[in-house]
């Protein structure tokens, strides 16, 4: 089944959002058997969405419209579809109903815009939203459909979730289509890509590998389809069972897990308590541990030590160790680790101090010189990593390498 997406907004044309939502809706429809082939984004304009609408159909089974469904004057997506469909707009009162209970509830009246709101072409099949107030529409069109959804993202996803998905299994039946996804940190994609060479030539005829690289990470899917929902899971479950099997350094985990709930599992299995020492982070490891629920359960606490008096006066960093060998060092973070075991109530510490940049580097330590540490009563480990240019990514990059040193050391020592 091949798909054509039309993203609507003159907000996107001129770079004031940023279009999530076609990928969000790819990756969902792939998993699901259908091809996004085009994605093309139009302004509030009649003609243009008349023009997008029409060229999107002579190529697509499926044609799936996101935005210009609110009730401000310059939503006009569903005045297009009615006028290129030949259907008269006219007022749904049940939608208004759901509305005024809505605003009742802030304790908000409704407007002229919210009635504006609810006339809907004839001809749509409305579309259920739980998370906000325009509804989706659903048009059958010479064997086709076009599906008009909300541009807010998360009432987006409510739709395509709980009402353009199970219809489009009725609609266009098809061979059922199969992902497994290994989660890798530590080592980058050409470097992963070397250690599975011989492993992606054992893979049966139309089994794909493949690679999704991220900061510090990289996703391994693997994507199957068949006849049979059985067979396709069985060899989907042997080879990601294979796949793990030559990586067992860096896979740590399957699917849409993160690295610090992962982390986090690991910590409460073994009843230990984890704290952090961050300078060039500023607490952004402590952030990601913490945006997991249930964090209480292993997480101690955390010192911000980002000024040399701060790193002598928390940590107890010596004076002589940042005079000899400077805050970015491994002599440093080695004793921001033993510092921090020693002021708060934890089992492991992580410790991490760079230049995130853009400026502060020297000859001797560039921009993207990071030094983490990792420790324990069972003793401490030092690692030193060379990341780029940017500051933010180079936060970013260092949290993930610095949470996944720390998965390591954890399993190897405790």
């Amino acid at each position: 089944m091949k798909v054509h997406l039309i993203t609507v907004g003159d907000e996107i044309l001129i770079g004031q959002v940023v279009d999530t939502n076609s990928g969000w809706i790819g990756r969902l429809l792939n998993l699901h058997g259908a091809r996004v082939e085009r994605v093309v984004s139009v302004g509030d304009q009649h003609e243009q969405i008349i023009n997008a609408l029409s060229e999107a159909l002579s190529r697509a089974d499926m044609v799936l419209m996101t935005g210009g469904l609110g009730p401000t004057k310059d939503d006009i997506t569903k005045k297009a579809l009615a006028d290129y469909f030949g259907m008269e707009m006219v007022f749904n009162e049940p939608t208004y109903e759901r509305i005024k209970r809505i605003f009742e509830q802030l304790g908000r009246p409704t407007s002229e815009a919210h009635r504006h709101q609810c006339y809907m072409p004839t001809g749509a099949t409305l579309l259920h939203n739980k998370m906000g107030t325009a509804p989706g529409m659903w048009f059958d069109y010479d064997g086709k459909v076009v599906v008009s959804m909300p541009g807010v993202p998360y009432e987006m996803e409510y739709i395509m979730e709980h009402q353009v998905i199970p219809r489009l299994k009725e609609y266009f039946p098809g061979k059922p289509i199969g992902h497994r996804t290994i989660l890798t940190a530590g080592e980058g994609e050409s470097r992963v890509a070397e250690r599975l060479d011989a492993f992606e030539n054992t893979l049966p005829e139309g089994m794909k590998l493949a690679y999704l690289p991220n900061l510090g990470q990289v996703r391994l899917r693997l994507t199957y389809s068949t006849d049979s929902q059985t067979q396709l899971d069985a060899a989907l479950d042997e080879k990601a069972r294979e796949l793990e099997s030559l990586l067992p350094d860096i896979a740590f985990g399957r699917g849409d897990r993160q690295l610090e709930e992962v982390l986090g599992q690991i910590l409460e299995e073994r009843g230990l308590f984890i704290g952090t020492a961050e300078s060039c982070t500023g607490g952004y490891i402590a952030h990601r541990i913490t945006a997991i629920p249930g964090a209480s359960a292993y997480f101690g606490g955390s010192v911000v030590a980002y000024s040399n008096e701060m790193k002598m006066k928390a940590l107890g960093v010596q004076p002589e160790t940042l005079q000899q060998h400077g805050a970015v060092s491994e002599a440093t973070v080695r004793e921001m680790v033993q510092g921090a075991l020693a002021a708060m109530p934890v089992d492991v510490v992580i410790a991490i101090s760079g230049i995130a940049g853009p400026d502060g580097g020297t000859p001797e330590k560039p921009v993207g010189t990071i030094w983490m540490a990792v420790g324990s009563s069972r003793g401490v480990q030092a690692h030193l990593l060379r990341a780029g240019k940017d500051r933010l990514k180079n936060i970013q990059y260092a949290g993930t390498l610095a949470l996944e040193f720390t998965r390591r050391f954890i399993l190897e020592f405790h």
